[in-house]
């Protein structure tokens, strides 16, 4: 069997996320800055705190938005890890019918021999080739676990 390792990441979700997130703790931080004086026609005042508790939101915000930043899917000749927003699973080849990415799909998926589907948020139809490049990337692993399990040396 082969030795390669398959590694995937969606690329422009991430440059998203990490533009939004930026954008985002900038946005709270400027607000956080005006909010000076009183509270309009009440009686209460801005404090230090509120301006606190205001970047504290951008904070968890970006880091609400960068957990779409997470997925990824490593492959090898034992099997497949997969990592999406949230929860990670890891897959021997043996339980794997086959890899999909069905026309439409926002995301390919694994296939399971007890008729599952996990879904690889990693390889994104927004990634267009670089996703199907790892989807054929991975089918080739698949390819060659099935050939060794075959007795044949050389996969299809």
């Amino acid at each position: 069997m082969s030795d390669s390792v398959v590694t995937v990441r969606p690329r422009r979700i991430r440059l998203v996320c990490w533009v939004s997130a930026a954008t985002l703790l900038v946005v709270f931080s400027l607000v956080a800055t005006s909010l000076t004086g009183g509270t309009g026609n009440g009686y209460g005042t801005f404090q230090r705190g509120d301006q606190l508790a205001m970047i504290g939101l951008g904070v968890f915000g970006a880091l609400g938005i960068l957990l779409f930043t997470r997925p990824r899917v490593v492959a090898d000749a034992r099997g497949v890890r997969v990592r999406n927003v949230i929860g990670s699973h890891e897959l021997p080849w043996e339980v794997i019918r086959g890899v999909r990415f069905d026309r439409g799909a926002p995301w390919a998926s694994l296939e399971l021999y007890d008729d599952d589907l996990l879904p690889m948020v990693a390889l994104q139809a927004a990634d267009k080739e670089r996703a199907v490049e790892g989807v054929r990337a991975l089918r080739r692993l698949h390819q060659a676990h099935l050939a060794a399990l075959a007795g044949d040396p050389t996969p299809h």
